[in-house]
């Protein structure tokens, strides 16, 4: 058989494993078969590049080029369902139901509704063509690339389930609609792995989810183990007038659908589907949280019509949070990355939502001076997002007289520093940044990050498993690091332990702002790195920089200011950053940057950069707005400047400028206004778009150390926007 056809034969052949494993669960070949299979597809696409295909089973693994979001128009409108927590109101729906319809039998389609991100798939002649977010409801974002990642949706349906070839296949055209997951095992995978290295752990599943989803690398999604669940087709030629069937004919395309939905005739069906999926629903893998009730028939949603906002065929029931009652036994305290220090309320073990819950999280003294906590104490817990235990109330009536007060600590739990709570802040911190384990190897893997040195051969537990066999001790002694230190003569281990070391040796080239950025000063972000950097040149100006000369930089405050003081007077700090310079790293602008030409055309300027961009990119426009003078900021008020806008300018922006009469200015004039002809390409060194240097490509901010100013500096966790209504 020639190469050429053998790929086309595997491609083939994966698909369909790919769909018996992750849609059907009825895999017929080990996973070693399947791996073998899929390393000579791999290696026979290297050898035939021309046979490149973005929907080859292979292209799964995702990669790391960073992306920007396109904005595209929805075909229909993705809206929004009208919600309700009681019968009464199901009783309601349905009696309307039946009058819009003048007594015209009708069923209804229960479903399961999951508590995700929506998502529009178009397929053309059965392939994936595009995949878009639910947005605003008439645009949103291209995020083609991170679904492909995602095992259960498939890339290619196979030819014989076409309509060509089957009375009841799929048409050329159409377009599946569904819910974008995390399941609990991948949502409970990733937060102990953001625990252990000192995270902030993802409040609950959606918002992983939604994080994921939106990361600026594709690699990192297909490597967080997302699902989805597909609940609504459309198109011009569907094969039945009923949602129902077309939902099972899905299944047999190769689509996975809920196992739970179920075609009621009576109310009565309805509200007994109601009641049993409420206890059903904690066996499943994903979070649900309520049910979706919709007309069955295509004719007759069309006849029923829509309101402004939703259709009147369809309604979302939604569950009540469930709560339990519980002891509170004690509290132990955590340390994060940043030195943040989190209570953890430990108590007596209950069944809640289908777990056992014996934990759940204080936030910070507020929190707990907030409800008065005693220990004894009876408490209210329910499950935010069917997922994180949370304290919600206080049975005070129970509690004993001899009850101690919870107090928070005053010393770290983990080296015996006094705290600080810095002014404006919620948290406690450890003040002992190099000295504290959790925050040590925090900062190692703040050093390596992407958006810091990249150092991206190295991950997070390898970094944790380095430091504890004591081959590193701090960011210093990454660089001393050697192939026959790291495979402690395995020779096993010898690739990987190389490529690590190769990767370490590539970081010396990393931009002087960068490694200022790396350096993990707290409340020091890219941005005020870059200022500090630009301004100081070189490390040594920096490191004896005094309070006055650092608040003069417009941008750094007294937060901030404090801070990179404190940091150069910590002896070993120096230790560190003068090992850093030894072993090569740069350490001061480089003389093509030193020698550019940064004027001040628009010193004092607020500049908002949104859309799609032509002549350079979002990236670029941001380095040629600071490199005049500029401060790119991400939201529209009286105090932006004006907008520098480019094709499909985010709609909320729009009316948002012409509200307060900010300009927004094109491309061209942007130029213009700059000198034109300036070419500045940010190259290697561009910064992230602030959405992902807001979300760090997993769904929630940055920590404080990423604040980029004194303002900003009083740190609050800051989520992705996400989209409160439940769509169809």
């Amino acid at each position: 058989m020639k190469e050429e056809d053998r790929i086309l034969q595997l491609r083939q052949e994966l698909h369909e494993h790919n769909e018996r494993y992750y849609v059907h669960n009825t895999p017929i070949i080990s996973d070693q078969q399947f791996d073998f299979m899929m390393r000579e597809l791999q290696d026979l696409e290297a050898r035939h590049p021309e046979m490149y295909d973005a929907n080859s089973p292979s292209q799964r693994v995702g990669n790391d080029i960073s992306q920007q979001f396109a904005q595209v128009a929805h075909i229909h409108p993705m809206l929004s369902l009208s919600n309700t927590y009681n019968t009464q109101e199901v009783s309601d729906f349905y009696a309307s139901v039946a009058k819009g319809l003048n007594g015209e039998p009708f069923d209804i389609c229960c479903e399961p509704k999951y508590d995700g991100l929506s998502i529009s798939l178009i397929y053309e002649h059965g392939r994936l063509v595009r995949a878009v977010t639910r947005g605003d409801g008439t645009r949103g974002d291209d995020v083609t690339a991170n679904v492909r990642t995602i095992r259960c949706i498939p890339l290619q349906l196979p030819e014989s389930r076409s309509a060509k070839n089957a009375a009841d296949g799929y048409p050329d055209f159409f377009e599946i609609r569904g819910e974008i997951l995390m399941p609990f095992a991948s949502f409970n995978r990733l937060n102990e792995e953001r625990e252990e290295i000192g995270e902030r752990k993802f409040a609950n599943a959606r918002n992983a989810a939604s994080g994921t989803l939106k990361s600026q690398n594709s690699r990192v999604v297909a490597e967080r183990g997302l699902d989805a669940y597909l609940y609504y087709l459309l198109g011009d030629n569907l094969p039945s007038d009923s949602h129902y069937d077309n939902l099972q004919l899905c299944k047999k395309w190769g689509f996975k659908v809920s196992e739970g939905t179920g075609r009621c005739r009576t109310l009565d069906e309805v509200l007994s589907f109601i009641r049993n999926f409420d206890n059903e629903r904690h066996h499943l893998p994903v979070a649900t949280d309520g049910v979706v009730l919709k007309v069955d028939s295509l004719r007759q949603q069309k006849a029923l019509g829509f309101t402004a906002k939703s259709p009147r065929w369809a309604i979302a029931y939604k569950f009540k949070a469930e709560r339990v009652a519980t002891i509170l036994k004690n509290v132990t305290y955590q340390v994060g990355r940043t030195g943040a220090v989190t209570p953890v309320a430990n108590m007596e073990p209950v069944q809640l939502a289908g777990t056992v819950v014996k934990r759940a999280t204080l936030n910070n003294e507020d929190f707990i001076s907030s409800y008065d906590l005693h220990f004894g104490d009876t408490v209210f817990v329910e499950k935010g997002g069917e997922i994180i235990p949370k304290i919600v109330g206080v049975d005070v009536t129970k509690r004993s007289r001899q009850a101690e007060k919870v107090e928070f600590i005053t010393h770290c739990p983990e080296c015996g520093e006094k705290l600080v709570r810095f002014p404006g802040e919620a948290a406690h911190y450890c003040p002992n940044d190099s000295g504290c384990p959790p925050q040590i190897v925090g900062r190692i893997e703040h050093f390596i990050a992407r958006k810091a040195m990249n150092i991206m051969s190295l991950g997070t537990e390898t970094v944790s498993d380095f430091f504890r066999r004591g081959l590193i001790a701090d960011i210093a002694d990454l660089y001393k690091l050697t192939v026959e230190s790291i495979t402690g003569g395995n020779q096993r281990r010898y690739v990987s332990a190389k490529k690590i070391v190769d990767g370490i040796e590539d970081s010396k080239n990393v931009p002087f702002e960068r490694v200022v950025f790396a350096l993990g000063i707290r409340f020091v972000g890219e941005t005020t790195a870059k200022l500090l950097a630009r301004h100081f040149r070189d490390i040594g100006s920096l490191a004896s920089a005094d309070m006055q000369s650092l608040m003069q930089i417009d941008g750094v405050g007294q937060v901030i200011a404090e801070s990179v003081v404190r940091y150069f007077r910590d002896e070993r700090n120096l230790d560190i950053v003068h090992r850093l310079k030894e072993h090569g790293l740069q350490m001061r602008i480089a003389e093509s940057e030193a020698s550019q030409n940064h004027s001040q055309e628009l010193a004092g300027q607020n500049v908002v950069v949104s859309g799609v961009f032509s002549l350079h990119s979002r990236d670029e426009y941001k380095e040629m707005i600071e490199k005049h003078g500029g401060k790119n900021v991400s939201s529209i008020s009286r105090k932006t400047s004006f907008v520098l806008a480019g094709e499909n300018m985010g709609p909320s922006k729009l009316a948002k400028a012409q509200e307060l009469g900010v300009r927004i200015l094109s491309e061209e004039e942007f130029l213009d206004i700059i000198g034109n002809g300036d070419t500045a390409s940010a190259g290697s060194d561009a910064t992230l778009s602030e959405s992902a240097a807001a979300t760090l490509d997993d769904g929630v901010s940055d920590n404080h150390e990423n604040k980029e100013t004194e303002k900003a500096a009083k740190t609050k966790p800051v989520q992705l926007s996400l989209f409160d209504m439940d769509e169809i």
